[in-house]
């Protein structure tokens, strides 16, 4: 059975900078979550981050891609450098995915770790810009799929390819 790591904070877990949760009621992560599929992970906790936390950005918006290639930061909205943080949890994410044999994960949209499509824009005014999460460009680079939690449906019918 195909294993999908998914963000901690859509299964329920308080893990959010805010010490929050993005609980989702999609009838298919919590179909998934019965068949025992789902590998709830938090990459910012993870990578040593406390709950709660300050609001952290990718500097410029420039994306997970740039923080891996070093080429941007990312940033408390207090100015602090948490990268190195972020950077440990995409690894530790990556390992908790081959452990799991995951091919694909599902995580949360918006987040600098997470984000899919899109990730805010460093000014710390709620726009988003096109673009990953660090973890997602991880993960991405390393032939893990990751879809946002809005793109459960497309997720599903990948799901669906990887067990043909």
């Amino acid at each position: 059975m195909e294993k999908i790591l998914v963000s901690a904070c859509l299964m329920g877990r308080k893990v959010r900078y805010d010490g929050g949760a993005k609980t989702s009621s999609a009838a298919v992560l919590a179909g998934w979550r019965t068949e025992g599929r789902l590998v709830p992970f938090c990459p910012e906790v993870s990578g040593g981050l406390p709950v709660p936390r300050p609001a952290a950005e990718i500097e410029g918006g420039a994306g997970g891609a740039a923080v891996l290639e070093g080429a941007a930061r990312v940033l408390t909205s207090g100015g602090d450098d948490v990268t190195e943080a972020f950077l440990a949890g995409a690894r530790a994410a990556l390992e908790a995915a081959r452990a799991a044999g995951a091919r694909m994960a599902v995580l949360k949209e918006g987040s600098p770790s997470c984000g899919a499509l899109a990730v805010y824009d460093g000014s710390f005014a709620g726009r988003r810009t096109p673009g990953q999460g660090v973890t997602t460009a991880l993960l991405e680079r390393h032939g893990i799929r990751v879809f946002g939690e809005d793109r459960l449906a497309e997720a599903a019918g990948y799901l669906r390819t990887l067990e043909t």
